[in-house]
């Protein structure tokens, strides 16, 4: 990756993986192959799609931006969130979000990648 003051990415020709049904990742800032490198993601989710799993949040955090959609279980179950919300979610912490409408996410890891999102 370059070590240029600037870093210009774009969504269509950032590395994509399919994560799950209707989920696909766009890796739009790897910083580094190091476990602890940060990373930006678009996530997009198809409607009625639920991330696999359970996403734990190590080594560090995450940071979420809803761009558009409403999402169930950001922040834990029972929560709602829809466009223009920002979440910290800690270190230590888990979700596993779903939409009933569909949606994107810009999700960056300070600290590296969480282990469900590699």
């Amino acid at each position: 990756m370059p070590t240029a003051p600037f870093l210009t990415s774009h969504v269509d020709t950032a590395e994509r993986v399919d994560v799950g049904d209707g989920i696909v990742v766009h890796r739009l800032h790897p910083s580094g192959p190091e476990p602890d490198a940060q990373r930006a993601i678009l996530v997009r989710f198809a409607p009625g799609a639920q991330w696999p799993g359970d996403d734990v949040h190590e080594p560090g955090g995450e940071d979420v931006y809803v761009i558009s959609g409403t999402f169930h279980g950001l922040a834990g179950e029972g929560t709602v969130h829809g466009p223009g919300t920002f979440l910290r979610c800690a270190a230590g912490t888990h979700h596993s979000p779903s939409t009933p409408t569909g949606g994107e996410l810009f999700v960056y890891y300070p600290e590296g990648p969480t282990e469900g999102s590699r």
